[in-house]
């Protein structure tokens, strides 16, 4: 007989093996992955991530096992660009909300680095929110609060929805969980900031593992080794992915990249050498003039500098 073809959901996995959810199961399935199925993916560090839609050929008769053999298209894919090896490193896809999560208290507040993920989100068209973890460290005073206060507050002037929550205490959880209700979310940022504590708070009983910060260095240890999809329930999905130190945007070259900053964008081609200024030292650029005029933030603008080098394959990387 031969086995049934269905459509399934990645969940997570690596090396090849992946564990799915068929179409309309309660059940999961472990499935290898037929040698051809992802022909033309083989530029990408990796091949399929939680949130892929796949075909699955699975033996009634040995219902916990299969083997992907069809991919569907995605409507879109979270990523970033694996320097280490030197290609395209996919996070999650076919999601509708990505979650920044950050903290003004331990580890230190990284501004440049969400920068990255929403410059990413924006890229991929996927709507973005910022999670401000662990605001009952803020008030026993931790953290540079002033920096962090003053840079989220520009993120919402911009137009980024900025949510304060704690994970510890409780407050603004199920706001939260109200927001990520019938979506598929997927949570990223450095190692730390509470990732896996938020979605322990979000279901209690999940029992996703946390650890603590690193003292010696004051940065998050990894808690969460692998990307993979919690159910929180039947329409609300949340995909945790491990710490990252690094984040170098892809999909776009350094000179598009004025066009997906939001507060930049409106000034594209309008200095005085138009689409050729570099935004440096030339008279009449006008993303200087917004930046003395308080425009734009000057720390967006030196994020601005630092990701244009990234992408024209220089070093700078927050």
């Amino acid at each position: 007989m031969m086995p049934e073809r269905i459509g399934a959901t990645v969940l997570s996995g690596s090396r090849n093996v992946f564990t799915v959810r068929p179409d309309g199961g309660d059940r999961n399935v472990r499935c290898g992955l037929k040698g051809k199925v992802l022909k033309g993916h083989d530029d990408f560090y990796n091949a399929l991530v939680p949130g892929d839609r796949v075909r699955i050929g699975v033996d009634s008769g040995e219902a916990e096992y299969g083997l992907i053999v069809g991919f569907e298209e995605r409507k879109n894919v979270f990523s970033r660009f694996n320097q280490k090896g030197g290609a395209v490193q996919l996070i999650a896809a076919n999601i509708d909300l990505v979650v920044c999560v950050t903290s003004g208290a331990s580890p230190p507040f990284r501004p440049r680095f969400i920068d990255r993920i929403l410059l990413q989100a924006d890229i991929a068209e996927i709507p973005a929110l910022v999670v401000r973890n662990k605001i009952d460290l803020e008030r026993k005073g931790d953290g540079d609060l002033l920096d962090a206060d003053e840079r989220l507050e520009d993120f919402r002037r911009i137009g980024y929805r900025v949510m304060p929550v704690s994970s510890t205490t409780g407050e603004g959880i199920p706001e939260l969980g109200e927001l990520l209700r019938g979506k598929r979310s997927v949570l990223t940022g450095q190692s730390g900031v509470g990732k896996s504590s938020l979605v322990n708070a979000l279901e209690p009983g999940t029992a996703v593992r946390t650890g603590d910060i690193n003292k010696k260095y004051d940065r998050g240890n990894h808690t969460t080794t692998l990307a993979s999809v919690i159910e929180l329930s039947e329409e609300t999905w949340i995909i945790d992915t491990p710490g990252i130190r690094r984040f170098v945007p892809t999909g776009i070259g350094a000179a598009d990249l004025i066009l997906y900053m939001r507060e930049f964008a409106p000034l594209a081609g309008k200095c005085t050498y138009g689409l050729s200024c570099s935004h440096r030292h030339e008279p009449g650029c006008k993303i200087m003039e917004a930046v003395h005029a308080g425009a734009i933030h000057e720390d967006r603008y030196e994020s601005f500098i630092r990701i244009f080098d990234n992408l024209a394959g220089k070093s700078h990387v927050d």
